[in-house]
């Protein structure tokens, strides 16, 4: 045998040791193992910026689930009561009097898609169904007021409207319209005196009535016509509204109260000064409508109070 060929057996007998040797040290797979595609193996990993955007999904998710919950509750509570009181149930609720988005500030008032709704709904309502009106506003536009107020003025059965925190301004003037207003406690409503360009319409009238005309801003002149007309329609409105259940003349005395510019805009009218005043109000709010009040929330919180539950102590049964 040649010395190359000797070395060729050689290491061909080494190739055959170092080959027995890595199977002993490292895994050899057979036909027996299993082993996951390259494919299968990238779909169970999860890496950071998966569960980031699964985070992300779940976060931008979360409103739109916790709005859908509280519709479904508001809608069992809603036919609770509706059922209770044997009555059709129409709520307006401005429950965001303001927050703010991307830094500019939303508040919820009462326009003309409340009063195009609102409309539909009485409207559908039988005649001879009582219809219980919960609402609480700030106010908003008085076309859109009038009209809810006219339609819920036109239904032949009783319109029971339900006030339980505050219905103020344009919400006062839709509770004109009742048969009976129901008032919490504490519950308030409001003048109705007409606002121009922020001002109170009486305010501006008085303010050009105080010196003579000559002195008087063109401007000033101008929203004095303005407020002098915005005046008269409030007056003759509310008057409109109480006459089926008011004489005339107890119905205009308190249309120039609510509507004269006697109290600044904000005034809070107490129950027993609306009642004073010759308005239908029955003080004592049903729990159930506050109950449907909770299902209302705030989107944004913005009030530093905070308090604890009460745990009333359950009476040992004898």
């Amino acid at each position: 045998m040649s010395a190359l060929t000797r070395r060729r057996t050689s290491f061909a007998n080494w190739s055959a040791e170092l080959a027995e040797v890595r199977d002993k040290l490292f895994f050899r797979p057979s036909e027996a193992q299993v082993f996951l595609r390259p494919s299968e193996a990238q779909v169970m990993s999860f890496d950071f910026s998966t569960l980031l955007w699964i985070f992300i999904a779940l976060t931008l998710l979360q409103p739109l689930l916790a709005a859908r919950w509280y519709v479904m509750r508001r809608i069992q509570a809603i036919r609770a009561i509706e059922k209770l009181h044997g009555s059709r149930v129409i709520t307006m609720i401005h429950r965001q009097e303001k927050h703010s988005l991307f830094g500019f500030a939303i508040s919820r008032h009462i326009d003309l898609e409340d009063a195009q709704t609102i409309i539909r709904a009485i409207m559908d309502t039988p005649e001879d169904m009582p219809i219980d009106f919960v609402i609480h506003t700030p106010g908003g536009l008085v076309l859109a007021a009038m009209q809810i107020a006219r339609a819920l003025e036109a239904h032949k059965a009783k319109v029971t409207v339900y006030v339980p925190v505050y219905a103020m301004s344009g919400g006062t003037l839709i509770a004109l319209a009742a048969d009976e207003i129901v008032l919490g406690e504490f519950s308030v409503l409001g003048p109705i005196d007409p606002q121009i360009a922020g001002l109170p319409a009486a305010s501006i009238v008085k303010a050009r009535d105080s010196k003579p005309v000559a002195d008087v801003f063109d401007l000033t002149l101008v929203l004095a016509d303005v407020a002098e007309k915005a005046l008269v329609q409030v007056k003759q409105g509310a008057v409109e509204l109480l006459t089926p259940r008011m004489e005339m003349s107890a119905a205009e005395a308190l249309a120039a109260k609510l509507a004269g510019g006697h109290w600044t805009h904000d005034y809070a009218l107490t129950a027993q000064e609306a009642r004073a005043l010759g308005l239908p109000v029955k003080v004592g709010m049903p729990p159930e409508v506050m109950r449907l009040m909770t299902l209302y929330p705030q989107p944004i919180q913005r009030s530093g109070v905070e308090y604890l539950p009460i745990d009333v102590p359950r009476q040992r049964r004898v």
